[in-house]
C-alpha cells in the first residue's frame, strides 16, 4: 500500500447474468478483508436488470456509477461471467480513469471466450481436448466425434449450460442446452484425468506468483457441476496429488497461458492430469473470491490468507493497470 495509507475501494458485484449471486458473495468477502485491512470499502452493485445500485443500495445511473467510481483510489472487480469478466467491467473502468485488480479489456475477453482460449493455448503447444465449434442446433448433425463429449457454451461460467453426451442422440439437445446459456456452443472429447487447478497473479514487484495446486475430488466419469462448486460437498486436496514432473508443466503452461493472455490481477487455470500427459480445460480471469473459494485455498495454502491476497492484489493494481496511459481525461 501506499506508506500505510487507507485507500478508498470500490468493490463492484453481481451483474446481469446466471452468476449474479456468486459475485455477490464473492464481493461481500472482498469487502470484509477490505475493511479489514483498514480500507474504506465502497460497494458498487450491479442488479438482475443491469441497473447500477449505490452502497446503500439504491439505484443509481450509470453516469451516477462512473462518478462514484472515479471518487476511489482503486476497483477490485468481482463480476463473473458475461457483462463483466469478458472485459466490460475492465473497459468501463480503463474509461473512466480507474486503476483496477483484474486482467484488462483483451485478456478478459479472450479468456471468458473457450474456443479463442483453445486457439491461443494449441499456438502455444498447451494441449487441449479436440473440439468443435457450433453455432447452431443444426450444426451437431455433422459432427464427427464421438461420444462420450462435454458440450458447453464458449462465454459460461460455474458450468452452466453444460452437458456430458454419453449417446449421439442427446448431441442435438445439449447443444441447444449450450446455446440458451451463450451464442456459441463448444463440443469436447471427454477427457479423462484428475481435475487440477493452479492460480497465478503479478505482485507489485513484477514476480508472478502461484498458489498451491489443487486437485478437485468428482467421481470418474463425472464432471465438477454448479451443484458441487456451490452446495460445499466439493472435495479439494491441496496440493493436488500429482508428480514432480506434471506439477511443472501445470505451472509452465499456466505462465505461458497468463502472459500471452496479458492478464493482470489473479487468474485460475484449469487441467486435466491424464495418462497422456496435462490438458487445458479453461482459464478464469475473475474466479470466485469467497474465503472458500478454490483460488483463495490455494494462496492459504502457501502461506497467504485471504486479507493478505486481497491486499497484494490491490498493491499489484495501484503499481499497474494505469488508465491514464490510455484513457483521454
Amino acid at each position: 500500500m501506499r506508506d500505510g495509507e487507507a485507500l478508498r475501494v470500490a468493490v463492484i458485484g453481481g451483474g446481469e447474468n446466471a452468476e449474479h449471486d456468486v459475485s455477490l458473495a464473492s464481493a461481500a468477502a472482498v469487502v470484509r478483508a477490505v475493511r479489514a485491512l483498514g480500507h474504506d470499502a465502497v460497494p458498487v452493485t450491479i442488479d438482475r436488470s443491469g441497473a447500477w445500485r449505490d452502497p446503500e443500495g439504491f439505484a443509481t445511473s450509470a453516469a451516477e456509477a462512473v462518478a462514484l467510481l472515479a471518487t476511489c483510489d482503486v476497483a477490485f472487480p468481482v463480476l463473473h461471467g458475461e457483462n463483466g469478466e469478458d472485459g466490460s467491467i475492465a473497459g468501463l473502468l480503463t474509461m473512466a480513469g480507474v486503476r483496477f485488480a483484474g486482467s484488462p479489456v483483451g485478456a478478459g475477453a479472450v479468456g471468458m471466450d473457450k474456443w479463442v482460449t483453445k486457439l491461443v493455448a494449441e499456438a502455444l503447444g498447451v494441449r487441449t481436448a479436440s473440439g468443435r465449434l457450433l453455432r447452431s442446433e443444426g450444426d451437431a448433425a455433422s459432427l464427427a466425434l464421438v461420444p462420450p463429449l462435454v458440450v458447453k457454451p464458449t462465454t459460461g461460467g460455474s458450468s452452466n449450460g453444460v452437458s456430458v453426451v454419453r449417446e449421439s442422440a442427446a448431441l442435438v439437445t445439449a447443444v441447444g442446452v449450450a446455446l440458451e446459456a451463450g451464442r456459441t456452443a463448444l463440443v469436447e472429447e471427454f477427457v479423462v484425468g484428475r481435475e487440477v487447478d493452479i492460480a497465478l497473479f503479478r505482485d507489485s514487484a513484477g514476480a508472478l506468483r502461484a498458489g498451491s495446486t489443487l486437485e478437485i475430488g468428482v467421481a470418474e466419469g463425472a464432471v465438477f457441476g454448479r451443484e458441487q462448486k456451490y452446495d460445499g460437498t466439493a472435495s479439494f486436496t491441496l496440493p493436488a496429488r500429482i508428480t514432480a514432473g506434471e506439477h511443472a508443466e501445470i505451472e509452465s503452461a499456466a505462465r505461458a497461458l497468463y502472459d500471452a493472455l496479458g492478464c493482470a490481477g489473479v487468474a485460475r487455470f484449469d487441467f486435466f492430469v491424464t495418462a497422456a500427459g496435462v490438458v487445458l480445460n479453461e482459464v478464469n480471469t475473475t474466479p470466485g473470491f469467497t474465503e472458500a473459494s478454490q483460488v483463495p485455498r490455494m494462496y492459504a495454502s502457501v502461506g497467504l490468507d485471504y486479507a493478505a491476497l486481497v491486499g497484494a492484489l490491490l498493491d499489484a493494481a495501484l503499481g499497474g493497470n494505469d488508465p491514464s496511459s490510455v484513457a483521454t481525461r
